[in-house]
């Protein structure tokens, strides 16, 4: 049986960035009631398969969106195989290797178009544990932004990853905060779901980072904006399959990237 056929029957396709995209704007909502889980990928062939049953799984409410960025390994036309057999699942592609923050742009985009109620961001490596989409869309009902926190009261939940890289996040964390003032434990948290209300009152074509940034940017302009922050506990397991995308341009943007954030804010140009 091939990863497509494991999906189950149904009807999907994919989308090409900048395009048309069909019947994006209907009156009818197609999104509403619904989450958008959005993944974006690069080389992610071997953990699609198995990660996007186990998504669906979780609530019938929820439909996923890939955005690949034409990996080499055939992500791209593996992911429009799996969509043309299950229906809540889309594809949009992109030209080429575009970066994280403007993948999630695209799709909150693709979504507020749609009309979906909730919109989650989620990596395809399995770092992101799907059984843990329930507890979301649980506390989604009373927060604006919610945030699965690896740092949260005190406690550290992260496996696989060595001591130094998990130094690096948890003082990146620590200065994030004290930059910003952001009121959660894990500024950079990538695990995270907003109402489409959220993503509309930012303006997103003024958004520019990437990585650790764009995670620190992302819940930085929703809170200045009065929406309500919430944190849930999860497990962050390290990738087993595939590469890292982590560099030193990424966290070297994040270092600098909270005083713009600061200073933006008291120039009230948020």
């Amino acid at each position: 049986m091939s990863p497509a056929e494991a999906m189950g029957g149904g009807v999907g396709g994919g989308e090409v960035a900048g395009g048309e995209g069909g019947s994006a704007a209907t009156e009818t909502r197609p999104g509403a009631g619904k989450a958008l889980v959005i993944i974006p990928t690069y080389n992610e062939r071997e953990n699609l398969p198995k990660l996007l049953p186990l998504v669906l799984a979780q609530d019938p409410r929820i439909e996923i969106l890939i955005i690949d960025d034409n990996s080499p390994d055939g992500t791209g036309p593996l992911a429009d195989d799996m969509a043309r057999v299950e229906p809540r699942v889309h594809v949009l592609h992109r030209a080429g290797k575009l970066g994280l923050g403007t993948a999630y742009i695209a799709g909150f985009r693709w979504g507020i178009e749609r009309g979906y109620e909730w919109l989650q961001e989620m990596d395809a490596d399995f770092s992101h544990d799907p059984s843990h989409l329930p507890q979301f869309l649980d506390a989604i009902q009373e927060y604006d932004v919610v945030i699965g926190s690896r740092y949260l009261e005190g406690r550290v939940t992260v496996v696989n990853w060595p001591i130094k890289r998990l130094l690096l996040s948890y003082y990146a964390n620590v200065y994030a905060r004290l930059v910003t003032g952001l009121p959660v434990g894990d500024a950079t948290a990538g695990y995270k779901c907003y109402r489409r209300e959220v993503l509309e009152a930012i303006p997103l074509d003024r958004v520019e980072s990437q990585g650790y940034a764009f995670q620190i940017e992302m819940k930085f302009r929703a809170w200045r904006r009065g929406f309500r922050l919430g944190e849930i506990p999860i497990v962050f397991v390290d990738r087993t399959l595939g590469e890292s995308k982590m560099s030193k341009h990424i966290v070297r943007e994040a270092v600098l990237k909270v005083w713009k954030l600061r200073w933006l804010d008291l120039r009230r140009r948020l």
